[in-house]
């Protein structure tokens, strides 16, 4: 049974993406010579060169603020220890709905600029465009970084004391400490934290569609939903997947055969670098100002805007679909975490290299962008759709309609299908710290398999159960590409509404909406601020690094 039940939802979590590439293949009108002459080169240039540029500056704004914060003392400090963490909880495209509204030509920092100086119109003086391929990737990587931070942060607090005391001893400074002793043992912890940004960046549309930059995120939505060709939407996210292949196979190439271990038993709190002075000041403003253009400075505004255009007809309208997002994403974070205590206990008592290979395949689609699982779960469901109608019509000679596709399961049915990894990570590293022995105990009392995970595996990791379920909530209420493909007609969520609006330039209209998502978004902010202050130096802060790594599974 248990075999059984994990290959099912292996299967299920696997056919929309078996299906993209099958459509890819085998396409009704094969429009791939004409996207090959025309569009696909500029997808493949702007989609790498975005993916470049929010690498880099995450790296930059993540490591070297996670250094800072872990190995140096100057002031505010423990202030930014949780405060880098808050621009996480701020969607892409909602940062950047609010600095297109403040920084276009007709916005207010260009207005006061013309006012200030005398200028008149645009050839007058330059200033940057705020929807253009830079400006994306300037919106990307102030919401992006924090994966990268969390994770160098978590693998620079377990690091040894003794190896930071044999680098001060051959005189080494904080500087060449952190690039030849700190930065080389927390490699592996980065390169995931930067798969993991070059993952969000894939799946992003909110923003890209936004600033109209050509990436294959924005082509598959429109080959499909203009050019009305889903073929050659599959085509263009098969092409996508090979991008994901390549990010899966560079960051297992990357961290191959490599381990590190503690040369000491020391595990006093680490030594920390006094930065006195300007170079203090340098660092407090260094950690201050992506917090406060990622988090602060949106969130005020968008506060302004909600406060003047707070309209009771339309706070309705939002309530509604709010209620809509918060339906959505609680049925789906709970049949993902039912899922995954299925399948990540049947891995465990079964002990079958299979399951967990099983296990591995259905939580790959958190690797895998949402445009493209919507063409998937759309193809799967539409099929299935078809059939069941072509057997009503034949046999009762009435139409079922669509059952599926067109309806909130297909929605439901894309988050589970990518954000089960999520669930079934942090179920499986909650049942890993329960000792075997409780199972053996268990049974020799006569508790069978279910009774034994009821009364003995549930109670003990209850809490990783609840975080599961808030972390598919979370993710759910802010996705994007899958809800704008696969929603009903006329059904609309908070990411949806904001989205319209904004697109239609009425971003204050839309901020009460776009404040309630980054108000659900600073929970597991929350929750992983807490966890980081309970762990000791040396200890708590590497399973951090360990649950948060479960979603490149």
């Amino acid at each position: 049974m248990w075999a059984a039940g994990t290959l099912a939802f292996t299967a299920l979590a696997a056919v929309p993406v078996l299906a993209v590439i099958y459509l890819a293949f085998t396409p009704g009108e094969n429009i791939w010579p004409h996207l090959v002459s025309t569009v696909l080169g500029g997808y493949v240039t702007t989609t790498l060169i975005l993916m470049l540029g929010v690498g880099a500056g995450t790296l930059i704004i993540g490591v070297g603020t996670a250094w800072l914060v872990t190995m140096c003392r100057f002031p505010g400090r423990r202030l930014f220890e949780w405060g880098m963490l808050l621009p996480m909880a701020m969607p892409a495209y909602i940062i950047a709905y609010v600095y297109t509204d403040i920084l276009e030509f007709a916005g207010p920092l260009q207005g006061a600029l013309r006012e200030i100086f005398g200028w008149s119109s645009k050839r007058d003086y330059w200033f940057p465009e705020i929807r253009s391929l830079g400006g994306a990737i300037a919106m990307m990587t102030l919401v992006l970084y924090p994966y990268v931070y969390l994770l160098s942060r978590a693998a620079f607090l377990e690091q040894s004391v003794g190896v930071f005391e044999a680098s001060r001893s051959l005189g080494r400074g904080p500087w060449r400490s952190f690039f030849t002793v700190a930065l080389p043992l927390a490699r592996p912890a980065i390169i995931i934290g930067l798969y993991l940004v070059l993952m969000e960046t894939l799946n992003d549309f909110g923003t890209v569609d936004f600033f109209a930059v050509n990436t294959f995120s924005l082509g598959i939505f429109d080959v499909w939903m203009n050019m009305n060709n889903v073929s050659g939407a599959a085509q263009l996210a098969t092409v996508l997947l090979v991008f994901v292949a390549f990010l899966v196979i560079g960051e297992r190439y990357a961290r191959r055969k490599q381990r590190f271990h503690h040369t000491s038993t020391k595990m006093q709190a680490l030594p920390g670098f006094q930065l006195p002075g300007a170079r203090g000041i340098l660092a407090t403003a260094g950690c201050l100002t992506p917090i406060l253009f990622g988090f602060v400075l949106p969130t005020v505004i968008l506060m302004n805007y909600a406060w003047r255009h707070f309209d009771p007809e339309l706070t309705q309208e939002i309530l509604g679909h709010a209620l809509n997002s918060i339906r959505l994403s609680v049925l789906a974070g709970a049949i993902a975490v039912v899922i995954a205590i299925f399948m990540a206990y049947g891995a465990r008592i079964r002990g079958s290299r299979l399951l967990m290979v099983a296990n591995r395949i259905a939580a790959m689609g958190y690797a895998i962008p949402g445009a493209v699982l919507a063409v998937g779960v759309l193809v799967v469901l539409g099929g299935l759709d078809n059939s069941i109608d072509g057997f009503a019509r034949e046999n009762f000679g009435l139409s079922t309609g669509l059952i599926f596709s067109g309806t909130i399961a297909a929605v439901t049915f894309g988050y589970l299908v990518r954000f089960l990894a999520l669930s079934l990570g942090t179920v499986e590293a909650s049942l890993g710290k329960v000792t075997p022995s409780m199972d053996g105990a268990s049974r020799s009392l006569g508790r069978g398999a279910f009774a034994t995970m009821r009364l003995v595996h549930l109670p003990l990791i209850r809490g990783s159960v609840l975080t599961a379920v808030l972390l598919v909530f979370v993710d759910c209420m802010k996705e994007l590409p899958m809800t704008v493909i696969l929603r009903p007609f006329n059904f609309q969520t908070l990411a949806t509404f904001v989205h319209q609006y904004a697109s239609d330039e009425q971003l204050g209209e839309a901020a009460l909406a776009a404040l309630s998502i980054v108000g659900v978004g600073v929970l597991p902010v929350i929750l992983l601020s807490l966890t980081i202050a309970k762990s000791r130096p040396g200890h708590g802060a590497g399973q951090i690094a360990a649950q948060i790594a479960e979603r490149e599974a």
